[in-house]
């Protein structure tokens, strides 16, 4: 009997995840779990090693998304390619689009690169604007309170560890923020191009200049003619930087870099795409050291 009671104690004194939460990529699903705690099981859906655009829709992602309580995605169309036909296959009520189990991140934050209008011909463009915004280490805050409601509004009974959870991130990344920031001062006056606009929102945040991409338009292939423009542009504006993300072919950045004296610095677009970029903190700090080196 005695046995019986103490295992009814010890359980009783347990915390038990309440739900389950999909997010679309690594960094929100980071913050998911620093608001959440022991109370949500957290699954990232798309490898931060590919494309966030064209993660392949695998059918163990069903499985997934058919569990989920809550699915949270970045938003402004950078899922567009993969999640839809996902949600829809999933048989899952409570995530489908405009469900209590649906957030989309984008609609809390400030786009920006917003088209004045939408055409194939200018490359795969987003009509919302650019969706790259967790590069920028200011919007950590707007997606933890906006999880944090989110999660209080699903499971109400823990509303107050959720809101503690926020309150202690909060405070802590306002510390690291200013660490950082600190650091960003000591490095200035950068001018940049990128293969793609992926660090539009931090380049604007830390007041760098980008002289253009390696593709011609979004999502289009980079073209003899257009590389040839960029290298002059490059030598022009003194240009030594070039920012490569991880997914896309390297040979034609380490080719501008040899006529430029540039150097080409792989840039992580989302938390874990690169070894060093293994958390939160380390996602930022990576992006800042491979700038400033």
């Amino acid at each position: 009997m005695r046995k019986i009671i103490l295992l009814t104690c010890l359980l009783s004194s347990m915390v038990f995840a309440s739900l389950n939460v999909d997010t679309t990529y690594s960094t929100m699903g980071t913050v998911t779990k620093k608001i959440g705690g022991d109370l949500v099981n957290v699954t990232v859906l798309g490898s931060p090693k590919y494309d966030p655009h064209f993660i392949v829709p695998k059918p163990s992602l069903l499985a997934k998304l058919h569990r989920a309580d809550l699915l949270i995605m970045n938003g402004g169309g950078l899922e567009l390619g993969w999640l839809p036909p996902l949600i829809r296959s999933a048989n899952n009520a409570k995530i489908q689009n405009g469900a209590k189990g649906f957030l989309d991140m984008s609609h809390f934050v400030h786009m920006i690169d917003v088209p004045s209008s939408v055409s194939r011909g200018f490359g795969d463009v987003h009509a919302q604007g650019n969706p790259h915004y967790s590069t920028d280490p200011y919007v950590i805050p707007v997606m933890a309170k906006a999880i944090e409601a989110k999660l209080a509004e699903l499971d109400p009974e823990n509303s107050l560890v959720y809101k503690e959870n926020l309150d202690k991130f909060l405070t802590e990344w306002s510390s690291y923020l200013k660490t950082f920031d600190a650091k960003m001062a000591m490095c200035k006056d950068k001018n940049v191009v990128q293969y793609h606009e992926l660090f539009n929102y931090f380049l604007k945040r830390y007041e760098y200049k980008s002289f253009g991409n390696i593709e011609p338009l979004p999502g289009i292939s980079p073209s003899s003619k257009h590389t040839i423009e960029l290298i002059n542009t490059m030598k022009k504006n003194s240009v030594k930087i070039i920012l490569q993300d991880v997914y896309h072919e390297k040979k034609t950045a380490k080719f501008i870099a040899d006529k430029t004296g540039a150097k080409v610095s792989v840039i992580p677009h989302d938390e874990k795409a690169v070894k060093d970029a293994d958390t939160l903190k380390n996602f930022y700090n990576t992006i800042a050291d491979r700038i400033c080196q």
